[in-house]
């Protein structure tokens, strides 16, 4: 396989690195694509690869007694497969692709030998962690405190973040889950927002139409967590389009 060239990735880890870590994981890096509901790893089973996705997004998901919601998203901002990053090998949690598109992945096993080699490269994994985690704390706090609407929001702009364009491929079930509530629920708090003129729903397909007044509906369920990104890598997680 040719050289990759580290200035072409649209991955913001990936090209965060220093030109001597990329060396160290570039010679492993597999180019992948991932389908719609595909599954990365599933819950309680050994974590073979990280991926770090160039495009889509991939949602971190717990399935508990009352059903399964969301617990965190990633896009091209940062990689898929947090616990080996902190050396270990699985999770109770699965990881669902929620937007198809393409990464980069590498064996958990070799990525760990670049870690342990460099320690560059472990700082620089860790502070995603770090930006997760406090994503993950957010989300805690939002479904605590914030009503569906307000949630749902946020979900959207977060899923905006991390997607080119203004079309979000949703499902009324599926952000059901994702939000952790009832699909009635759902489908209300998307009427809602549709009929002040912020989306517009389609089949199958949620188009973004006002994103500043989405925001304002968010309030402070949104924000929190992406602030904090920019904070520790110097750039924001939304891409320039």
């Amino acid at each position: 396989m040719a050289q990759l060239q580290q200035s072409s990735l649209r991955n913001r880890l990936l090209a965060s690195m220093s030109s001597d870590d990329f060396s160290l994981v570039e010679p492993d890096l597999e180019a992948v694509t991932f389908g719609l509901r595909e599954h990365l790893f599933r819950a309680d089973q050994t974590i073979t690869h990280v991926t770090f996705p160039e495009s889509g997004i991939a949602s971190i998901v717990a399935d508990t007694e009352e059903g399964r919601f969301e617990v965190g998203m990633v896009g091209s901002e940062g990689l898929v497969g947090v616990p080996p990053v902190l050396g270990v090998d699985r999770t109770p949690h699965t990881c669902i692709v929620q937007a198809a598109g393409e990464a980069f992945r590498i064996s958990t096993a070799n990525l760990q030998a670049a870690m342990n080699f460099s320690g560059t490269l472990r700082a620089l994994l860790l502070r995603f962690v770090h930006t997760f985690m406090v994503q993950v704390g957010q989300t805690a706090y939002a479904n605590a405190g914030y009503s569906i609407e307000e949630r749902l929001a946020r979900w959207l702009l977060m899923t905006h973040d991390r997607l080119e364009g203004d079309d979000m491929p949703l499902t009324h079930g599926f952000l059901s889950i994702m939000l952790g509530t009832r699909r009635p629920g759902v489908t209300l708090a998307v009427q809602m927002l549709e009929g002040i003129g912020v989306i517009r729903a389609a089949r199958g397909r949620i188009t973004l139409r006002n994103r500043g007044r989405l925001q304002q509906i968010a309030g402070g369920s949104y924000g929190f967590a992406e602030q904090e990104y920019s904070n520790v890598f110097q750039f924001p997680i939304k891409r320039e389009r």
